[in-house]
């Protein structure tokens, strides 16, 4: 994909000592709808923590679904308003009170409230708890966000499925949604891993691009005929799937999935609701393997982003990424809320305002 800016890290953030009175940020507020302005805010506009805290440089973010359901009316993501949309965070630290995260240090800050219920990536600053950040140390902060929630969430899909046992020798890995974020960066991850890949898109262009990300097949939205009942049992054709769709799309799934295989769920863009029966895991020995990236405790979190960094490093992250500046953020977002954005946006921050 095409990108705006080159690969790397920011220039230097500023120093504790040269921090400006103020800055900017892309402000949600709620009157008369959700609007997403630009403003100069100083720095009480950041939150008070309990506890140890760290102040970030913002360098970059990326765009994700709950961004943009965050300037949705009636979105059902953020608590209160004002917020500064924005659920990853990836820069350098300029101020703390941790003693286990110093001054200078690059980081990257995804999950529990942020971009929700306390302001997020989209501004030149942010302060979050220490106990939300995972120091970098391989990766630069324009590659944490291109990996970012939605790269997170595929580790931890593809990791979970290697934890139940499912082993290259066993079959395909059906992908569903495999266009998207997660799914573009699980193709990728396990295709690395040795995994014969099945993708499934309803985006007819995205078959090159999961083809290059290492798919060895690229199908169309399951079940084909949406309309139709969903069968308890279908041909078994996959030894485990990562399937960030949901509803029919996940039933459809469970019931052709192989016996002792695995589904790692994370997505409802299909919808919540599950019309399925239990023969596929009691006649088949199934298992579904809820993927949950928003409240992962730190220690666990710190510890895929070392996989990340090292052995579960993304090999073609630059293949599925797109560079947006902050001040062009805006269609992005409405583009990925009508389900048409491809791979992964990252948002350049540091600069971007101007």
């Amino acid at each position: 994909m095409t990108e705006t800016a080159p690969a790397g890290n920011a220039s230097e953030a500023p120093t504790p000592s040269a921090l400006p009175s103020s800055f900017d940020a892309l402000v949600a507020r709620e009157s008369d709808g959700i609007t997403l302005a630009e403003e100069t805010v100083d720095f009480a506009f950041l939150p008070t923590i309990d506890g140890p805290a760290v102040t970030i440089a913002v360098e970059y973010s990326s765009v994700n679904f709950k961004d943009a359901l965050a300037i949705t009316p009636k979105g059902g993501v953020v608590r209160e308003y004002p917020i500064v949309p924005g659920i990853d965070i990836a820069g350098t630290v300029v101020e703390s009170t941790s003693e286990s995260i110093a001054v200078g240090q690059k980081v990257v800050a995804h999950g529990y409230d942020i971009g929700t219920a306390q302001h997020g990536g989209y501004a030149e600053f942010a302060r979050v708890s220490a106990e939300q950040v995972v120091a970098l140390s391989t990766l630069s902060t324009r590659e944490a966000a291109a990996i970012g929630t939605a790269g997170f969430t595929a580790a931890m899909s593809v990791e979970a499925l290697l934890a139940a046992g499912i082993t290259p020798d066993d079959g395909p890995i059906l992908v569903t949604g495999a266009s998207g974020g997660v799914g573009t960066v699980s193709v990728d991850l396990l295709s690395a891993a040795g995994f014969e890949v099945h993708a499934s898109s309803g985006k007819a262009g995205a078959t090159e691009l999961l083809t290059s990300l290492g798919a060895t097949k690229v199908i169309g939205r399951l079940p084909e005929d949406p309309d139709a009942k969903p069968r308890p049992l279908g041909r078994a054709e996959w030894a485990g799937a990562v399937d960030c769709v949901g509803g029919k799309t996940l039933a459809h799934v469970l019931s052709t999935t192989r016996y002792g295989g695995a589904v790692a769920a994370s997505g409802l863009t299909g919808g919540a609701q599950l019309p399925t029966t239990v023969l596929p895991f009691i006649l088949r020995g199934v298992s579904l393997l809820g993927i949950d990236s928003v409240q992962l405790p730190i220690h666990r979190r710190r510890a895929i982003w070392q996989q990340l960094e090292s052995a579960r490093r993304p090999h073609r992250l630059e293949q599925l990424t797109t560079e947006v500046a902050i001040r062009d953020v805006r269609s992005s977002l409405d583009t990925i809320g009508a389900g048409g954005v491809t791979g992964r946006t990252v948002v350049s921050v540091a600069g971007g305002f101007r």
